[in-house]
């Protein structure tokens, strides 16, 4: 028992509990507490979780901020930083897992699912280019760029320099929009046409351009524009 009467130790216990019997039950604070809990054993933990969904709005936010940025609540170091960046990446493997080295327009799903989970919340634009072999197997997921919160640079000859590289036959495109609305802009079209063309030039396809974002995701493939 802490020196102002609070049972830190049965709180955690219960906490415990309530997440093995019914774990999606337990709030975004009460699952954050837990979290910090393992990182920050000799504290209270539970007022900063609930300044964490405070200052970011989310359990998927906090998650998605930057260690820099958590690091801004007060109350949150290195070690716990880390550990909140760790179950990210703990995330963005498990939902890639079924999609690395499979036939990926039939696991379409799992795909959808994977990039909502690794870009959707994400505070900046990034650019990841999926790299498909002549089966349209998943060889290789990458990061192009990262950029504002409302561009992304990306170069057509680098894609193709790229893809060359990987000796790829088709790839995928994924971008996401921080505000939230995936509808493609004018920039997102006008750039994934000069894509398209410069890997025509060399014989390999664009399958589909996908862009996330917290309402959903848009598919240039199923909107036409492609």
């Amino acid at each position: 028992m802490d020196d102002d009467g609070y049972d830190r130790k049965g709180h955690r216990e219960r906490l415990r509990w309530r997440f093995h019997e019914a774990p999606e039950a337990l709030p975004d604070y009460e699952l954050l507490e837990m979290l910090l809990g393992i990182a920050i054993p000799q504290r209270d933990v539970k007022p900063l979780a609930k300044a964490l969904i405070k200052r970011f709005g989310s359990f998927a936010d906090v998650l998605t901020a930057s260690a820099d940025d958590l690091k801004t609540v007060d109350g949150i170091g290195d070690v716990a930083a880390t550990a909140l960046k760790v179950v990210r990446e703990a995330a963005i493997r498990l939902a890639r897992a079924p999609v690395i080295n499979s036939v990926v327009i039939s696991n379409w799903d799992s795909l959808l699912d994977y990039c909502h989970t690794a870009m959707a919340t994400l505070p900046m634009e990034q650019f990841r280019l999926l790299f498909l072999d002549r089966k349209n197997v998943l060889i290789a997921d990458e990061l192009q760029q990262t950029g504002t919160v409302d561009h992304t640079p990306l170069y057509p000859r680098e894609v193709v320099r790229r893809a060359l590289a990987l000796h790829a036959s088709a790839l995928i495109m994924v971008h996401n929009h921080p505000s939230g609305d995936p509808k493609p802009s004018k920039a997102d079209i006008d750039m994934t046409r000069a894509v398209r063309e410069a890997l025509g030039a060399v014989g390999i396809a664009l399958h589909d351009h996908l862009v996330v974002g917290r309402k959903g995701h848009a598919s240039f493939k199923a909107m036409g524009l492609l």
